[in-house]
């Protein structure tokens, strides 16, 4: 595929596609180069850059999901595997904040919080 039709597949735009490989986000893997240079992308990568949605969505940085993807670096499973589970428990103290947020707006609504307004 070309760059053009990653981009329709995935509704990324062409710019945030060659910002992802300046970044090295898009594995080599991916992403052959044609007789005329031009880049020919392979069809898994609609599902890897899927993946990339999502873990920019759970606030992974670009560094932080470049460095899970390198494989010039040589990170051993254990580091990427403590930026997971950090990310995870980033998103379990967020659903924490979450639900004592809502119990408290629950408890306005109720009238039964000490706030100067009853709704």
């Amino acid at each position: 595929m070309k760059i053009n039709e990653v981009s329709k597949l995935t509704g990324l735009p062409i710019s945030t596609l060659r910002f992802y490989e300046r970044k090295n986000l898009i594995p080599d893997k991916f992403v052959q180069r044609d007789e005329n240079n031009y880049r020919v992308y392979s069809e898994e990568i609609v599902d890897f850059l899927d993946d990339v949605k999502t873990l920019l969505s759970v606030n992974f940085s670009i560094e932080e999901i470049s460095l899970l993807v390198s494989q010039e670096l040589n990170l051993s499973y254990e580091v990427k595997k403590k930026t997971v589970e950090q990310k995870i428990k980033e998103m379990e103290d967020i659903q924490k904040q979450l639900r004592k947020s809502k119990t408290f707006l629950h408890a306005i609504l109720d009238g039964k919080a000490n706030f100067q307004t009853k709704c």
